[in-house]
This record gives C-alpha cells, sequence and structure tokens, in this order.
C-alpha cells in the first residue's frame, strides 16, 4: 500500500510528524516534508532514506497553496505517480484560561490548526479525485472531542478539523479517497513547549503528561496501521485520556462535571496558566 507511493507530510520537522516520515519511509513510501524548519526537514529526509522533497513553506501563506501543490504533484508524476496521500499534522497548542486570552491567540491558532489545512487539502483534493483517489490524514487530538481547559482554541480549532475531515470523508468516499482522523492524547513532542500563552507568547516549558507520553515512534505506527487498515478514526490515547474521549460520547454530562472539577481543584494554577 505504501511502497512507491508518494505521501505528503505536513509539520514533518519533528514529532508525531518526523516518526510518520520515519515509519511511511521504511514501508517503501516516497516523501514530501513541508514546514517551516529547512534545516530540521533535511535532518528528517536524510535519516529517512527515503526518496525525498523538502517543500518548506508557512501554514498560513494560503495564497501559496496552489503553487506548493503543483510543485509535489510534479515531484511525484517525475516518479511515475502522484500525491498518494496527504497528512494534515502541523500545528500549535495553547495553555491558557479563556477569559485571559487575548484574541490574537484564537487568530493563530485557528489560523495554523484549521484553516491551514483545509486550504492545503482544498488545493491538492481535486487532483487526487481525477487521479481515482488516496489517502487524507488530519491529525486532530483528545482536545478535539472533549472541550479542554486551558485549550479554548486550541480545542476549537482541533473540533473543526475533525468536523471538516468528516464532512470530506461523507463526500469523497464513493470517489475513492479516504480519510483517517487521528485524535492523539499526551505524545512526547514540543507541543506544550511551543504552545502560546494568554499573550500570544511561546510557553517555553513542557507538561509533566507529555513527558511521560506516548512514544512518537508508537504513536506513528499505530498511524500508519490504521491507514493500512482502512480506519476512519483512531483515538491515539490511553488512560485517562482515552476515557475523556468516550465520555464525551457516552456519558458527557460525566465528563462535563469532571473538566468542570479539574480547573475547581487549582489545575490550571498547577499548569501556571494564570495571571501573575
Amino acid at each position: 500500500m505504501f511502497a512507491g507511493k508518494s505521501w505528503w507530510i505536513t509539520g514533518a520537522s519533528s514529532g508525531i510528524g518526523a516518526a510518520l516520515a520515519a515509519a511511511l519511509a521504511e514501508r517503501g513510501a516516497h516523501l514530501v516534508l513541508s514546514g517551516r524548519n529547512v534545516d530540521a526537514l533535511n535532518d528528517v529526509a536524510n535519516q529517512s532514506g527515503a526518496e525525498t522533497l523538502v517543500l518548506p513553506f508557512e501554514a498560513t501563506d494560503f495564497a501559496r497553496m496552489p503553487e506548493l501543490t503543483e510543485t509535489a504533484w510534479s515531484w511525484a508524476a517525475a516518479r511515475g505517480g502522484r500525491i498518494d496521500g496527504l497528512v494534515n499534522n502541523a500545528g500549535i497548542s495553547q495553555r491558557s484560561l479563556a477569559a485571559e486570552t487575548v484574541f490574537a491567540v484564537y487568530q493563530k491558532i485557528i489560523d495554523v490548526d484549521l484553516l491551514a489545512p483545509i486550504a492545503l487539502t482544498q488545493a491538492l483534493l481535486p487532483r487526487m479525485i481525477g487521479a481515482g483517489g488516496g489517502n487524507i490524514v488530519g491529525i486532530s487530538s483528545v482536545a478535539g472531542i472533549v472541550g479542554a481547559p486551558l485549550r479554548s482554541a486550541y480545542s476549537a480549532a482541533k473540533h473543526g478539523l475533525i468536523g471538516y475531515h468528516d464532512s470530506l470523508r461523507a463526500e469523497t468516499a464513493h470517489l475513492g479517497i479516504e480519510v483517517l482522523v487521528v485524535a492523539p492524547g499526551s505524545v512526547r513532542t514540543n507541543v506544550s513547549r511551543n504552545a502560546l500563552d494568554a499573550a500570544a507568547r511561546t510557553r517555553g516549558v513542557s507538561d509533566d503528561a507529555i513527558e511521560v507520553g506516548m512514544d512518537p515512534q508508537i504513536a506513528a505506527s499505530r498511524i500508519v496501521d490504521a491507514i493500512a487498515g482502512h480506519q476512519r478514526e483512531l483515538i491515539l490515547a490511553e488512560g485517562g485520556e482515552a476515557e475523556m474521549a468516550r465520555l464525551r460520547r457516552a456519558n458527557p454530562d460525566a465528563l462535563f462535571d469532571l473538566m468542570a472539577s479539574l480547573v475547581a481543584g487549582g489545575y490550571a494554577a498547577r499548569m501556571g496558566a494564570t495571571e501573575s
């Protein structure tokens, strides 16, 4: 399913994106790697051993999406193929109370986490349909299922990402497009270190839960297995995070009470998310 196929990964310079690049390369895929950090993308490309196009861009440069799509598609075509899979992985998180958060945080996170993957997918989708189908993977979050404290912007964007990909699946399944939505919990990445605080500054510290979270290589392996197994949703979480996702659908009132009690018990202060 992957050998000789071209897969485009955004947010490929680190974390889940870099681990997915390695996992897909092991299965014989060609790679298009995108992100902002060119040096890191080159490192991922070199380590993968795959045929690779490093295609850096700013996620919110929406006007460039048709040009970037043409570049990626032409590169794949020169190798006798097309873009067979797209992984919408790039994103930025948040750690701040809504009442203290400047609006710029909402603008930036929704632009990067929701509008950017929509813009890229919309540019690529007609070509994939015209070529007979393909795979689209949206990396959301457990926070895209659960309204998580300190993540109101992030949850809004990641909920939207699930809604967009679910609608896309319904509209394109008969056209050969397979859509997988992945909702990770805590994975050992820089997501919380790079998160925005209430003033739109980079937080600079990691959460304890992230530090002991799932290994990105394990996460990537499970995602690739889900793609191969034609899954449509993967809750990539364990323990309490998996239970929260389950409760949101099985017993939402219990989840709402749990989230409220978490904040009432001092969660924000423990996370350093209140104003000084």
